[in-house]
């Protein structure tokens, strides 16, 4: 499911490339180039994976390659409890790694939730807390 048009207009909604639902069952999420994501485009993005997840518990992927910031604000959101039942942060550069290590060290997690700079190795991640929910 393409990011709704409507997002796009709102102060932070034009930060999310794409959310979607694989045929898989993991809701893919993808940052736009050099995104700063602040606290209303962060909300955006969580409002989107709750309206895919219909109510369910399903594995979130985070493709945040290329992010340049997340703020204070978004911070706080992504701490909150969304209806994912797991979260693998997908990036591909050290910027990435310090990002995701200082939101992971400093912010409680409210689902299992992984760094990784493997794609496939993300998706197994994911399968398998999927897998061990049953």
């Amino acid at each position: 499911m393409p990011v709704p048009d409507q997002d796009l207009e709102t102060p932070g909604g034009s930060e999310v490339e794409s959310l979607e639902l694989d045929p898989s069952g993991i809701i893919r999420l993808v940052w736009v180039r050099g995104a700063s994501i602040d606290g209303s485009g962060a909300q955006l993005a969580m409002d989107g994976v709750n309206e895919l997840c219909r109510g369910r518990q399903l594995p979130l992927l985070i493709d945040m390659a290329t992010t340049n910031s997340v703020s204070r604000a978004a911070r706080a959101v992504f701490s909150k409890r969304c209806d994912a039942s797991a979260i693998a942060l997908l990036g591909t550069s050290p910027v990435d790694r310090v990002l995701a290590n200082f939101f992971l060290g400093v912010h409680a997690a409210p689902v299992p939730t992984k760094f990784f700079t493997s794609h496939d190795e993300a998706v197994r991640w994911l399968m398998s807390q999927a897998d061990a929910r049953g």
